[in-house]
């Protein structure tokens, strides 16, 4: 977003609005954007590409995600698809998943005798092994990781999160310079053709405007999943009994292993503790008497079953569907069925119950289609956003220069960046400090500039 007047400051103090705190608002607009739209455009690739994920892996993995829906309705026993995903490829049975539709193949995570872990997919009316993939091999966890940074390692998923954090200081200041001042145009029309700066700068503004409280949104709701805040915030939210928030029954027995070791869990479970079976000598309940226990306790059907590994481990039932409401984890002690925790959405804090919806609107899957089709449309203007703003530079840049906006003359102004540095630091660590190390960085740079006109 930037305001028509970019290009000559003073005309939009005439309009009422300080020539100096304009220079500041506009050369960190451009520094924002400098470095949020390289990420703004590859996340919203990958992300409106995710949206659809359902849809994309059921086409392009048809051959094993789908299945034909048989007249008998009737389906194979789970420990039949267990021994047979483990007879066509040998080794130990980790996890099954539940068929979520009458046309959706079951699948069974197995870790082979060679150590590699895979995903095999089972027809449940007659326990045919369709295939294997790597377990989260489909095309759309690709597309996830990409989205994340998470080939990247570490440093890159930081990047993300200070990108994050520095796309709300692009839209604030986005929407000052946007704010009309007298003009005729670019507020919400687009005047001229592509060959004028113009039309970039309007479809720029006018696009931003539409989008930014969606990117702000989706910045916010992205960060539970970042690597510093989102760890420090799911301890808060979620507390520290084990993972689980305050009021939780969890008066049994625990093991040191987390529920997001078994496979991918909901954001707010992401540190709870398993808890364990009581040794005993009768044997296992065993998958089939498992499944049917979680039938019968109500879990929304393409539930995934985490099976016990240890003599004191459990029968874990887990599921994140569509509906943040339907989320529900079950552990059932392996040797009587009992439940020894049923953890529900409901169940969550305040805190944790606003950022899983949050999160679930972000993933496209609260609201179902119009969801998806509402952040597909934001994604595409986001890359508006990102390619005029880059036309916009282009045609105004000054030969063997970035075109920088100019400093403002009284550095008083940056007292309300200096405000912004600290509600950042303490909101957003890592934002706050890439904040705080831009500008030394600008300040330094253009102190040198400086000394030479002195002297």
């Amino acid at each position: 977003m930037s305001d028509l007047t970019l290009d000559r400051p003073e005309r939009a103090a005439r309009s009422g609005a300080s020539v100096d705190l304009y220079r500041a608002v506009w050369r960190w607009h451009f520094y924002a954007g400098l470095f949020v739209l390289p990420f703004l455009v590859t996340l919203s690739i990958t992300g409106g590409l995710y949206v659809f994920r359902d849809e994309i892996d059921a086409l392009v993995h048809s051959d094993l995600k789908r299945v034909a829906t048989a007249n008998d309705t009737s389906l194979a026993r789970p420990s039949a698809m267990v021994d047979a995903a483990l007879a066509a490829h040998p080794g130990t049975a980790l996890k099954f998943t539940d068929p979520a539709s009458p046309d959706a193949s079951a699948e069974v995570t197995v870790r082979t005798d060679a150590g590699e872990r895979l995903a095999v997919y089972v027809d449940p009316h007659d326990a045919r092994v369709l295939g294997a993939l790597p377990d989260q091999g489909t095309i759309m966890w690709t597309v996830r990781h990409l989205h994340s940074l998470k080939f990247f390692g570490p440093v890159a998923r930081g990047a993300v999160e200070i990108a994050a954090g520095w796309s709300v200081l692009l839209v604030i200041t986005g929407i000052y310079l946007w704010w009309p001042r007298g003009q005729a145009g670019g507020v919400v029309t687009v005047r001229g053709t592509p060959a004028r700066r113009v039309f970039w700068r309007d479809a720029h503004a006018v696009t931003g405007i539409a989008v930014g409280g969606f990117l702000v949104f989706l910045a916010v709701t992205g960060m539970p999943w970042s690597q510093v805040w989102g760890g420090q915030v799911n301890q808060w939210a979620n507390g520290s009994n084990f993972g689980y928030p305050s009021g939780v029954r969890v008066d049994v027995p625990m093991s040191g292993q987390r529920l997001s070791e078994a496979g991918t869990t909901s954001w707010s479970m992401q540190e709870a503790q398993v808890p364990e079976s009581a040794p005993s000598s009768r044997p296992s309940i065993g998958l089939n008497a498992a499944v049917a226990t979680f039938d019968r306790l109500g879990l929304h059907h393409g539930y995934a079953v985490a099976l016990p590994t240890t003599p004191t481990g459990v029968y874990t039932g887990s599921v994140y569907p569509d509906d943040v409401a339907e989320q529900r984890v079950v552990h059932l002690d392996r040797y009587t069925g009992d439940p020894l925790l049923d953890m529900r959405y409901a169940d969550y804090g305040p805190l944790g119950r606003a950022l899983e919806w949050g999160i679930s609107v972000h993933l496209g899957q609260q609201f179902g289609l119009p969801n998806q089709i509402v952040l597909v449309l934001v994604c595409i203007g986001n890359v508006v956003l990102a390619v005029s703003a880059g036309a916009m530079w282009w045609k105004r840049r000054p030969s063997r220069s970035m075109g920088v906006p100019p400093m403002p003359r009284d550095p008083r102004v940056f007292r309300g960046l200096l405000a912004l540095l600290a509600i950042g630091g303490v909101v957003f660590p890592l934002v706050g400090a890439s904040l705080l190390v831009m500008l030394a960085l600008d300040l330094a740079v253009a102190r040198m500039r400086r000394r030479p006109a002195a002297a």
